[in-house]
């Protein structure tokens, strides 16, 4: 094959992959106007069974242009992911039109370049208007920008899959009168970065946030005698290297901070484990509604009396009303020693009957009771159908 028969066919391929975007546009824009119809005839945003026939359908028809039945599988679900998400966001925006804004201004952790700008960025393109990022070095900081309305919004790390929760974050919470009103998970990559031509042996301090060293100490290990200096987000440690500009200095965060501070990779993949995600939620001065037909999580804090298995009775409330209960976090109460607050996420909506009865019963059997946010849920479970099945 000649050189001009291979850029011939990289051609047609771009001008397919033109065609599949806009035919994916398309489709995103028929969703919505499916999610319009659910919100006037209260219809539930996802149909399972549905969706598991459309699969059923699509890998047999793929199995006849002798497309791999797994293949199919894995893109319709993150095109049917993508959907429920988009529909979950017009039927949220129909419930509270108030919140539907032309300038959204978020305040977030660091500057441009760290975890809590990418997921901001994540969170808030579903969003019609424009996006407004207020940089913070503090949680403190970005929770006192909303509470005084310098800022609509706030996004704050609230647990990773490496190094678990953020206290920090948990205890912000204890204090301020700010409610939950979304959530979203993002994937977390740390690689190394230099700002010069050097090697791994010349590194000697390493400058990241404390959450990335804990989430990164196998690699940290493995490196022996370096210096680590904590700094206040992912996006403050690479600049404070792209600065330096010294051989034996390295900073550990997102990739996407290398082309904003002219840094390059040393190595990539530093975490502990290979599946590492951070949970972020979303805070604003007043609460949302969620409609019915969107799943919902519901996050509460309490204290209980002391007295012996008081805790076990609040959550046997959660059981006796058929309530999933999705994490639960204890944190101390300060001023009162070897006292705690309890912070707990449930599945389901305020609205609903046994959910309304379950808080009812918790704010007469505790201490201390609120509900810190009802608000739509990112969990998407796949669809799945049996490949073996479908290809009958």
């Amino acid at each position: 094959m000649s050189v001009k028969e291979l850029e011939d066919l990289r051609e047609k391929i771009t001008a397919l992959d033109q065609q599949l975007l806009g035919m994916l546009a398309q489709r995103q824009q028929l969703t919505n106007d499916v999610a319009r119809t659910k919100i006037t005839h209260h219809i539930p945003v996802r149909d399972q069974q549905r969706e598991e026939q459309l699969l059923i359908k699509l890998i047999k028809a793929g199995q006849s242009l002798n497309l791999d039945p797994h293949y199919i599988t894995k893109l319709y679900q993150v095109i049917i992911e993508d959907s429920v998400l988009n529909q979950q966001v017009l039927l949220a925006d129909w419930a509270n039109p108030e919140n539907n804004r032309p300038l959204y201004r978020v305040a977030y952790l660091g500057d441009k370049g760290s975890y809590s700008y990418l997921a901001t960025q994540k969170y808030f393109g579903r969003k019609e208007g424009e996006l407004m990022e207020v940089g913070c070095q503090s949680f403190a900081e970005i929770i006192k920008s909303v509470e005084t309305s310098a800022t609509d919004y706030a996004l704050l790390p609230i647990e990773n899959t490496t190094s678990g929760s953020i206290n920090e974050v948990y205890d912000q919470l204890q204090h301020t009168s700010l409610s939950i009103i979304g959530e979203i998970t993002h994937p977390i990559n740390h690689v190394l970065m230099v700002a010069t031509d050097t090697q791994l042996s010349r590194i000697k301090t390493l400058y990241a946030h404390p959450q990335v060293f804990a989430q990164c100490s196998h690699f940290i290990a493995e490196l022996g005698d370096v210096d680590l200096i904590p700094c206040e987000s992912s996006a403050g440690a690479m600049m404070k290297v792209s600065e330096l500009k010294s051989d034996t200095a390295a900073a550990m965060g997102s990739e996407a901070g290398v082309g904003l501070y002219g840094l390059s990779i040393l190595k990539e993949h530093l975490a502990n484990q290979k599946d590492n995600f951070s949970r972020f939620i979303v805070v604003a001065r007043n609460a949302v509604k969620v409609p019915i037909q969107v799943p919902a999580k519901t996050t509460l804090v309490m204290s209980t009396v002391q007295k012996p298995g008081a805790l076990v009775e609040a959550l046997l409330v959660l059981r006796d009303n058929s309530i999933n209960m999705t994490k639960l976090e204890s944190r101390p109460i300060y001023g009162n020693p070897w006292e705690e607050m309890f912070y707990i996420d449930v599945e389901g909506n305020i609205q609903d009957g046994p959910m309304q009865a379950a808080l009812e019963e918790l704010k007469a059997t505790t201490r201390y009771f609120k509900v810190l946010g009802c608000y739509p849920s990112e969990d998407v479970h796949p669809t799945r159908v049996s490949v073996a099945d479908a290809i009958k």
